[in-house]
């Protein structure tokens, strides 16, 4: 169930993911916590609108029975693309494709995802238009079209290519530093810009109130990435320890996307990728924990991103988690960086991200204790509703 922008909610004795021990009396109205306080005794039962302007029903679960968790921040996913190969889905029909783009909206918010931040290949107006004809209340931040080897060309095209990304509207630029899954092994970390390239699409962005990430599997553009101060790094696989204290002391996030590479290792898996985009998976994989370890030593502000860009994909964004567990983060930090840590890299951290009297309430209600899940199926199937403060004017 999604409740959208609920213009009351009242949770008495519910459980707040994540504290031990306490229950807590929470209070929604017109999108947003107004009351978190501690519960007292005799607590019996929760009421609150089944949907937007509804009258106060009584809910079919008990709060004694329920926990709450900030909405989850996805912040790397593709919602416009349809396909792992970009020639396959220029091959479908744009009413096709416009359908699976709002499926796409819809199962990452279905799975807790709140807010997403789009990572290339999704202008604003694409946004504005699924929101108002399918009516999917997923908040969403974009940086449209990315800058990659392609856009290497001096100054004077770079200038360019930004005015076209800022004229969409877009809040964020996207630098491809590096090859991805289609470079060969020897060649993923070579830099696809000079070094005064990519300080002047940097700057250029700073200047016209864009923040900025950076698509990077390591080497040198990670150094480039924390000299230029940009908001931060993703993927960065091959970071090492020196590094990931230069991004520290520089204030940059680093988004590992870490699960999506575990899924493309598989050939068997739902992607089903050739033997050699397979091999170059895994080795990024197996470099992962390493890397994430020595974000996670140095105090580099780790974030939650998937990476997930296919139908087979979207709505299944909490297996991030498993992985982030799986390689080191302890239960809490791993939520941490897809709520209260994600926000702060969206600069929201104001609003977003925490269950707190004054935030925006964008939440996720579940059956059982999320930190206690064995794994993002269990997760997900407790999934009780969904709540999210955004509304129309809000998303377009």
């Amino acid at each position: 169930m999604i409740l959208k922008q609920p213009a009351f909610q009242d949770y008495k004795g519910i459980q707040i993911a994540g504290v031990a021990g306490k229950r807590f009396d929470i209070e929604i109205r017109d999108g947003r916590f107004t009351s978190v306080v501690e519960a007292g005794p005799g607590y019996e039962g929760s009421e609150g609108p089944d949907d937007l302007g509804q009258e106060p029903a009584h809910r079919e679960l008990s709060p004694q029975e329920l926990w709450i968790s900030p909405g989850i921040i996805d912040l790397h996913t593709h919602l416009a693309w349809t396909d792992f190969d970009h020639d396959d889905q220029l091959a479908r029909d744009s009413e096709e494709i416009e359908r699976m783009q709002a499926e796409a909206l819809a199962a990452t918010l279905r799975t807790g995802v709140t807010t997403a931040r789009d990572a290339g290949g999704l202008p604003p107006d694409t946004i504005r238009h699924l929101v108002q004809h399918y009516q999917q209340p997923l908040r969403v931040e974009t940086s449209s079209a990315m800058l990659g080897a392609a856009d290497a060309k001096g100054i004077g095209h770079l200038e360019k290519r930004l005015a076209e990304v800022y004229a969409t509207g877009a809040g964020w630029v996207k630098i491809m530093a590096t090859g991805g899954l289609g470079a060969p092994a020897e060649k993923v970390t070579d830099p696809n810009f000079s070094e005064e390239e990519f300080a002047f699409i940097v700057r250029h962005a700073h200047e016209h109130g864009k923040k900025v990430l950076v698509h990077t599997w390591g080497g040198v553009t990670i150094d480039w990435s924390a000299q230029a101060g940009v908001t931060s790094i993703e993927h960065g696989m091959f970071l090492t320890r020196d590094q990931a204290g230069r991004l520290a002391e520089a204030g940059v996030a680093y988004v590992p996307t870490a699960s999506i590479y575990r899924i493309a290792a598989d050939p068997t898996g739902v992607l089903a990728l050739p033997p050699v985009i397979c091999e170059r998976a895994a080795r990024a994989a197996d470099a992962h924990a390493a890397a994430i370890g020595y974000a996670r030593e140095a105090g580099v502000r780790l974030g939650f991103g998937t990476d997930y860009a296919t139908p087979a994909l979207h709505g299944n964004n909490l297996q991030e988690l498993d992985t982030l567990i799986g390689y080191g983060l302890s239960r809490t930090e791993a939520w941490r960086s897809a709520t209260e840590d994600a926000a702060v890299i969206l600069g929201k951290g104001h609003e977003l991200g925490r269950i707190a009297a004054g935030y925006l309430a964008d939440a996720v209600i579940y059956t059982a204790d999320p930190y206690q899940a064995r794994n993002a199926d269990e997760l997900r199937e407790s999934i009780a509703a969904v709540i999210t403060a955004a509304k129309e004017t809000d998303l377009i």
